[in-house]
């Protein structure tokens, strides 16, 4: 079980995003995705999630094809992207039953109720969403990546703009979710990277530095 990243280039027009990238991941690794602002990190991530095709180059999760069997693919990835998009106006165990429908999974009660622990809601799981701080609308969004046990777990500079405390408690989270999954976040904070990451790819100007 792997994700394997092959000679993956993306193009906006005549603006190189992301040029001819190689890299494999293995189960259990937290992967730190380092770079400035515009490197190609987001551009990265949303053509590993699916939601943008490369213009050349493979992507595979133990074994399947995200251009071949592109739903089969989707199935095994959580996605938080940087903007964290949630349904501020549904409560947050509601939220996650909702999800829960959505991905069709079995004994829904029971998986939310692991997720709420894990992530540290109890005392928020009957809250609005739109009620929440930002480090705790963070925990719904990560909940939310991973309700259907995915294998794979894309986060998109998860920590961006928590206060200290916040900071630290979404960094053990992320590194409790690696047990289960292959975990790859962006981020152009360095100590991040040094704090949590077993390894690190290093994105500058569109290529994969080191």
């Amino acid at each position: 079980m792997s994700l394997v990243v092959e000679k993956v280039s993306k193009h906006y027009g005549n603006q190189l995003a992301v040029q001819s990238i190689s890299f494999v991941i293995q189960p259990g690794e937290v992967v730190g995705f380092l770079g400035p602002n515009g490197a190609g990190k987001s551009t990265t991530l949303k053509m590993i999630a699916g939601f943008l095709q490369p213009d050349q180059g493979t992507i595979t999760l133990n074994g399947i094809s995200a251009h071949d069997s592109p739903i089969a693919f989707k199935k095994m990835i959580g996605y938080l992207p940087e903007s964290n998009p949630l349904y501020e106006e549904m409560y947050v165990k509601e939220y996650f039953s909702f999800l829960a429908s959505i991905h069709k999974i079995n004994n829904p009660a029971g998986r939310i109720e692991e997720l709420i622990e894990l992530t540290g809601l109890q005392s928020m799981q009957h809250k609005k969403i739109a009620e929440l701080s930002k480090g705790y609308k963070q925990r719904v969004g990560i909940a939310a990546a991973i309700i259907h046990k995915p294998a794979l777990v894309l986060l998109d500079e998860p920590t961006s703009g928590l206060d200290p405390n916040q900071l630290i408690e979404i960094r053990n989270l992320i590194v409790r979710i690696s047990k289960d999954a292959i975990v790859l976040f962006s981020t152009h904070i360095l100590q991040e990277v040094s704090a949590i990451c077993s390894s690190v790819l290093v994105l500058h100007k569109a290529k994969l530095v080191a």
